[in-house]
């Protein structure tokens, strides 16, 4: 018995041939247009569009499932170049999050002020590049190596060449302020025109939830060890620049004001001394990885073209699909949730050098502390895979606070032992703070696509502006610590800083972070997609799918016949 018709809606009938070989009733319509939304759920239509689901996969071809399974599994081959591609955007990322601060106050001997500018203005830059970049990416045209892959491989070069000058000193003073802004929002509008469509590239991989979140596994492991590799290789490089004999000797008990003033190096105007060539070797460094990475997918990954999508249906008008992407709830409190735990991790990475080097006496152990949590984030990726997969992804998103009391710990009680103690655990927290955000994603997406069946390319509006908000917001946040700096009177390249500036990095390395992390995971808990649900919106989108190539295969012989 047919399924009765919601509302009247107009309906695709599934593919002939499932009749023909699946030898049973007539199965449910496919709507064209979804029902309205029931009020706290999020799909709207989801229950008329799953039953259909349900009986199409029940009367339909046993083979068809299988065949299907087999076309969207992805080899470990193809996971791996994926993953490899985006690890130099987190190379990079890793060194200027955890140096670039400290080189512009210590090294380029900018003042907190105008390094609070450097750092605002550059991650502003970043953010606005991300919806104009969605714009124009939802508008290309499919190429032989597909749609995303062009702007990837053509930013690259100018990527690199950015990211060196960025570290590069030069010979005059009084410009440099616009050299570093310059340069380090041309880096961050290029990484931006990067990280969009690769991204995005998760959705045409393939129209398996489970290889989807697989392959985000796989990029996340990457990524955290990009991470890694670049604070370990930043960390190793550069450590000398940072290191003073007479810093490291115990001051006198009546310790003076001189004491304090005394510059841990000298002013590096010359851009061959020392301190700014380890920084320029660096730079070089990480930029051969960007080049090899960038090799690695082109060679080894291969985009697909929209598979939900009919080759009549008319991609979303820009502002249209903003406007719809802004009102989409899931993506909302998915997007408000990360945005505060994602600015926290940037402070809690940005500060932990500083507070290391000036408020814990830890000055020798940084780059190893860096590393303790890199690898720690790096390993715990496929257990926090686990988790989420056995217990769902909100619930395995709780794992974020673990490090929070701890951090709170070594703030009030700076010990080595536990210093290294803390980075281990803030590492396993990090590392659900990168995995889950990129996972949760493309359920969103999904859940969109089963609301507005017959729009396409609106995957880059949801990966721009959800990068957009969390670059602005970490750029905000970044500002007010340097400007906090600022304010409590932090002297760049002195051995010690005075009480002030130290109570002001315990604050943004422990209290600050803490505080956005639980009001992050608060918004979290109204975040409506569970597993069932999307277990719902899979099996509505294979039914979706299998009409819209039946119907091409109908149209097509209409033509010609």
């Amino acid at each position: 018995m047919p399924c009765p018709e919601p509302g009247g809606q107009r309906s695709v009938p599934l593919p002939l041939q499932a009749l023909r070989e699946g030898g049973g009733t007539t199965p449910c319509a496919v709507p064209r247009l979804p029902s309205a939304p029931r009020p706290g759920h999020a799909g709207g239509g989801r229950g008329w569009s799953v039953r259909c689901a349900m009986a199409g996969a029940a009367k339909g071809s046993p083979e068809r499932p299988a065949e299907e399974e087999v076309r969207g599994r992805l080899s470990v081959c193809s996971k791996l170049c994926y993953a490899i591609g985006g690890a130099p955007n987190q190379v990079a990322g890793s060194a200027t999050a955890f140096f670039l601060q400290i080189y512009l106050l210590d090294i380029a001997h900018i003042t907190p002020f105008h390094a609070s500018l450097v750092l605002f203005i550059g991650k502003a830059s970043g953010a606005v590049t991300d919806p104009v970049a969605g714009f124009f990416i939802s508008k290309s045209r499919w190429t032989k190596i597909g749609r995303l892959m062009p702007w990837m491989l053509a930013c690259t070069p100018f990527t690199v060449v950015s990211y060196f000058f960025m570290w590069y000193l030069p010979p005059f003073v009084s410009g440099r302020v616009a050299w570093y802004l310059t340069f380090y929002c041309l880096f961050q509008a290029l990484t931006t025109l990067f990280q969009v469509p690769y991204s995005a590239l998760t959705m045409f991989l393939s129209t398996d939830q489970k290889e989807r979140d697989s392959a985000t596994a796989y990029r996340m492991t990457m990524e955290v060890l990009g991470t890694l590799i670049g604070a370990a290789v930043q960390g190793q490089i550069v450590a000398s620049a940072h290191v003073s004999h007479h810093c490291t000797v115990n001051p006198p008990v009546n310790t003076t004001d001189s004491w304090h003033d005394t510059s841990s190096f000298p002013d590096p105007l010359d851009p061959l001394s020392h301190q700014a060539k380890v920084y320029m070797i660096a730079a070089g460094v990480i930029g051969g990885v960007y080049l090899l990475g960038i090799l690695i997918l082109f060679l080894g990954v291969k985009e697909k073209d929209d598979p939900y999508a009919l080759n009549s249906d008319r991609a979303i008008p820009f502002c249209k699909g903003l406007g719809l992407t802004m009102k989409h709830g899931p993506y909302m409190k998915l997007t408000a949730s990360f945005l505060l735990i994602s600015t926290a991790v940037q402070l809690e990475q940005s500060n932990f050098v500083l507070f290391c080097t000036h408020a814990a006496d830890l000055r020798s152990h940084f780059q190893y502390l860096v590393v303790t949590i890199l690898v720690s984030a790096a390993v715990s990726i496929p257990f926090w895979q686990k988790i989420l997969q056995r217990f769902g992804k909100k619930c395995a998103a709780f794992g974020i606070a673990w490090m929070t009391p701890f951090a709170a710990m070594l703030v009030t009680i700076p010990n080595l032992i536990l210093a290294y103690f803390v980075a281990f655990v803030s590492g396993l927290s990090i590392a659900a703070s990168l995995l889950l955000p990129w996972s949760m994603l493309p359920d969103v997406v999904d859940n969109f696509r089963l609301q507005n069946p017959h729009g396409k390319g609106h995957e880059t509006l949801f990966y721009s502006s959800y990068v957009f908000f969390t670059k602005m917001s970490a750029g905000i946040g970044l500002g007010i610590s340097a400007a906090g700096l600022e304010f409590t009177g932090y002297k760049p390249g002195v051995c010690r800083q005075s009480n002030d500036v130290i109570l002001t990095l315990k604050i943004l390395t422990g209290a600050v972070p803490a505080i956005l992390i639980f009001v992050g995971l608060f918004i979290l808990l109204f975040y409506p997609i569970t597993e069932e649900s999307r277990r719902e919106t899979k099996l509505a989108l294979e039914v979706l799918r299998r009409s819209h190539q039946s119907t091409e295969t109908l149209d097509k012989e209409d033509t010609s016949v």
